[in-house]
Parts: structure tokens; C-alpha cells; sequence
């Protein structure tokens, strides 16, 4: 598990090698992340959007941004959290994602970026 608080937001990722999958002479690698965003400062907030970077260890980069997770754009009281999971497909059995979440202090009104620290992607045949 890697973590990373940035403004009283923490953000803790586990991963999962998922398996192989091959289609049209092509095989790509499944991989299942898990997310836990946690409130550990004193306001509100909401997570507006994402922004993600996904490389593999053929150099392949992947941008992905977009509202909310997963279909949600959960509010956050204080001490709350909100878990969710979510996937993706490399070219390569290795590779590594990082990234940020925008996020609104309720009280402030603010928007802020919340850093989603960099966590490493890996098919356990692939490791030496």
C-alpha cells in the first residue's frame, strides 16, 4: 500500500494483478487498484474530478481525466472516507500510475488539488 496526505486528504492505493488477456493477436494485462480517500482535516470537501498518468515499462503513456470516480462525486465530512476500485490495461506486465484529484472545500469554496501518489503496477511472473 502506498500513501500521500496533501491538505488533509489521504489517499492510500493497493493493487491487484488481474491476468492476461489476449485478443486479436494482441495481449494486454489487467491490473485493479483500490482507493481510499480520507478526510483527516477540519472542513467539507468534495471530490470534483480526476486526472490520471499511466505508463508501462514499454514507455506507453496514458492520460485519463474526467468527473468524479467511478460515477460518484462523494462529500466528505470530516473524519468520513470514501473506498472505491477501478482498473486498467497495459501493453507490458509492468508499469505504474499516479495522478490527482480536484477537490472543493465547502467552507472556503475552493477548489484544490489533492496528489494521488505514484504506485507501481506488477504481474507477479514478471518479478525477479
Amino acid at each position: 500500500m502506498v500513501q500521500q496526505v496533501t491538505k488533509g486528504i489521504r489517499i492510500s492505493v493497493t493493487t491487484r494483478y488481474e491476468g492476461i488477456i489476449g485478443k486479436n493477436d494482441r495481449t494486454t494485462y489487467a491490473f485493479s487498484y483500490t482507493v481510499t480517500i480520507e478526510n483527516t482535516g477540519r472542513d467539507t470537501v468534495q471530490l470534483i474530478s480526476r486526472y490520471w498518468e499511466i505508463k508501462d515499462a514499454l514507455n506507453s503513456t496514458q492520460e485519463v481525466s474526467g468527473q468524479g470516480v467511478v460515477g460518484m462525486k462523494p462529500v466528505l465530512e470530516p473524519g468520513e472516507s470514501h473506498t472505491y476500485s477501478s482498473g486498467c490495461m497495459l501493453m507490458a506486465p509492468i508499469g505504474a500510475m499516479h495522478g490527482s484529484y480536484t477537490m472543493v472545500n465547502f467552507n472556503t469554496k475552493k477548489a484544490f488539488k489533492v496528489h494521488i501518489p505514484s504506485f507501481k503496477l506488477r504481474a507477479e511472473f514478471a518479478m525477479n
